[in-house]
């Protein structure tokens, strides 16, 4: 009711939003035929709604006309909702009761080519929005206290700079890496793409003020990782995480490598990427962090000469795993991405020995690698005199349809590396496309012509295709400009694109987020969400949300860390309303949306009806759909709301409405 104690008065506002909407839509005719809609106090036109001056007429219309609902028909309710509701609260209302028409995305823009008809939808969109806006009601805002901390989830270069910035923000950060070492990818590179800075360094600024962090109390680390269990909701969510046993305290070992030496037990070096062997205890590089030798567990036979060898008594076979619990007010997943491993025999992988991918060639690039950076086939260490580049393997093809971004970078950076370092080799590029973008990677580009380095320039229906002749490697292939043409090669490099990592699913469940098509996982909105998982307090940081450089990984980070401490600033969050509601006298009790609900919201009280937390419910109304009581309703989308809405879609209105 409104302030005269009248029935619905409704203020029905049409944006022009420039000529988004009116250059199509006649937005005049759209107003007038909305004054004759029934509860319709009031209908006006403005070239855009959501600038100061359309939001000062409609809270004036509030105030002059008694209204007591609001229809804005504009754009997306995705991008300018928050917007219209803070309007109408600013002048009384309640936020719950403005609804929203999309005349933009749902009228104008998908029926351009016919503006009588989509001015027609407009009239018909605009009639079904007053009948719903007729039964709003107003909700109440609940507000909950937040845990004054905050879970990452990844060590990798996102997930360590998304830690350091809660911790500068002063906040505690609980850092989660399932592997005993922190650095993922940026550990195993040589350079970096653009600024050619060693990538170890950029790292290790890193780890420093993260040991420094650790040391203050203000991140707490738990490498070995297992993510068991997250209960709650934004501002409050319940941690389990299982911790495996490292089997050698960091606090003692002197990382002197006597165990190591001593250890009998080889298996291939998962950082070299298989192209060497290592301990069954180790450290992936010197200055590794935690700087501590680990036990890999699967690997270790327990025969106990690394205990005999260790001066400092730091090693115990006994360990045992261990178990945490805490409370944080909200998660940040930074898990990364992983490069492709071709399949054997894709483009000779596997089947030649000297067919490897870009990542591997990363590792040889390297003076810490397996072959101490020297420029040679690692199968059987012969000297390299000619190398060939073949782009985009894994990616935009059927199953992968996605482009990595980072791939056509690498490659071009690491040719330009190994012209650099040995200028007699001769190096040759096999591309479809070069989608190398971005500051500094023209330059790149470009400096691959100076530098007399080979482009060939394939269609991607006739992919090239590797062979060997005698000990010599061959590269066949359509060139669009030279024909058919063979390259012999000594060294194959596959410019492998980035893929979800396997734990990614595991993640998703526990957390119930969304993975999108490509095994990523998906943000809330792209633009106006970036960084948002669609379960509120949860954020995406690096390469886990889709394949990016380092620069847009730390960007991500920060951004993730900005926007969870936000949240954690005011002190309490708040709670949308628009929830299910169980009434008890019609519940029996099935339990049939306690299954489908997939926020795990709702649970039985004591007499077995079913109850909602209305803090963990996001109002998806799968349980209203799927009670066979019809015992639950939606707030703010209640039957007879959407009935009203549905009816008024089959039943044009022509009669006259009232005016104020």
């Amino acid at each position: 009711m409104s302030k005269h104690g009248e029935g619905p008065r409704i203020g029905v506002y049409v944006c022009h939003c420039g000529l988004n909407i009116a250059g199509v839509v006649d937005v005049a005719a759209v107003a007038e035929y909305a004054r004759s809609l029934p509860g319709v106090v009031v209908a006006r036109h403005y070239q855009y709604m959501c600038s100061e001056p359309g939001q000062e007429m409609i809270k004036k219309d509030i105030a002059e006309h008694g209204l007591n609902r609001v229809v804005v028909a504009a754009c997306s309710p995705t991008m300018h909702e928050p917007t219209f509701r803070r309007v109408i609260e600013e002048a009384g209302l309640n936020r719950y009761l403005l609804e929203m028409v999309n005349l933009r995305e749902q009228c104008s823009w998908c029926h351009s080519h016919e503006p009588e008809k989509a001015t027609e939808k407009a009239k018909d969109l605009i009639r079904m929005a007053v009948a719903r806006a007729a039964l709003l009601e107003p909700l109440e805002v609940r507000k909950a206290p937040v845990e004054p901390a905050i879970l990452v989830i990844g060590g990798g270069i996102a997930g360590i700079q998304a830690a350091l910035s809660v911790a500068r923000r002063g906040f505690k950060a609980y850092l989660l890496e399932e592997q005993p070492f922190l650095g993922g990818n940026v550990a195993r590179l040589n350079d970096l793409m653009v600024t050619f800075q060693d990538a170890r360094e950029l790292l290790s600024k890193l780890l420093d003020e993260l040991d420094n962090a650790i040391k203050a109390g203000r991140v707490k680390l738990i490498t070995n990782a297992r993510l068991r269990s997250v209960e709650g909701y934004v501002g409050n969510f319940e941690v389990r995480v299982e911790r495996g046993p490292r089997y050698v305290d960091p606090g003692k070992c002197t990382t002197c490598g006597a165990c190591a030496e001593a250890c009998p037990v080889e298996v291939p070096d998962e950082f070299n990427l298989g192209l060497s062997t290592r301990k069954a205890i180790y450290m992936p590089y010197p200055g590794a962090y935690p700087r501590s030798y680990a036990i890999d567990e699967a690997a270790c036979d327990k025969c106990g000469k690394c205990v005999d060898a260790c001066p400092e008594g730091a090693i115990d076979l006994g360990a045992e795993p261990e178990e945490h619990e805490f409370k944080v007010g909200a998660i940040i997943v930074a898990i990364g991405a992983k490069p492709y491993e071709p399949r054997e025999g894709e483009y000779g992988y596997k089947l030649y020995p000297g067919v490897i991918t870009s990542a591997q060639l990363e590792r040889i690039l390297c003076r810490d690698g397996p072959t101490s950076g020297a420029l040679v086939r690692p199968s059987d260490g012969r000297e390299v005199r000619r190398v060939a580049f073949i782009f985009c393997v894994g990616v935009r093809n059927e199953e992968r349809p996605y482009c990595s971004r980072i791939c056509c970078g690498i490659a071009i950076k690491q040719a330009l590396l190994i012209k650099e370092r040995w200028p007699d080799v001769e190096v040759s590029l096999f591309y479809r496309d070069i989608r190398a973008f971005g500051r500094g990677y023209e330059e790149m580009y470009s400096a691959l012509r100076e530098k007399g380095i080979n482009l060939f320039w394939f269609p991607p229906e006739e992919p090239p295709k590797v062979s060997a002749e005698g000990e010599e490697l061959v590269v066949e292939v359509k060139d669009r400009v030279l024909g058919l043409i063979k390259v012999p090669a000594d060294l194959v490099i596959l410019s492998v694109g980035l893929v979800p990592r396997e734990g990614a699913r595991d993640i998703a469940s526990i957390l119930r987020l969304t993975l999108g098509p490509d095994g990523f996982f998906k943000e809330a909105h792209p633009k106006l969400r970036p960084v948002d998982a669609l379960v509120d307090g949860i954020f995406l940081a690096g390469c886990c949300q889709g394949p990016k450089d380092i620069p847009d990984s730390i960007s991500q980070a920060l951004g993730a860390a900005a926007r969870a401490c936000s949240l954690l600033v005011k002190g309490e969050v708040e709670v949308e309303p628009i929830t299910a509601e169980v009434d008890p006298e019609k519940c029996s009790g099935c339990g049939t949306c306690i299954l489908i609900c997939p926020f795990g919201a709702i649970s039985k009280d004591e007499r077995g009806i079913a109850v909602v937390n209305e803090v963990l419910c996001k109002g998806c109304g799968s349980c209203a759909a799927s009670c066979p009581e019809r015992a639950i309703k939606m707030k703010h989308f209640t039957d007879e709301q959407i009935r009203a809405q549905a009816l008024a879609a089959i039943r044009p209105y022509h009669g006259g409405g009232s005016s104020g």
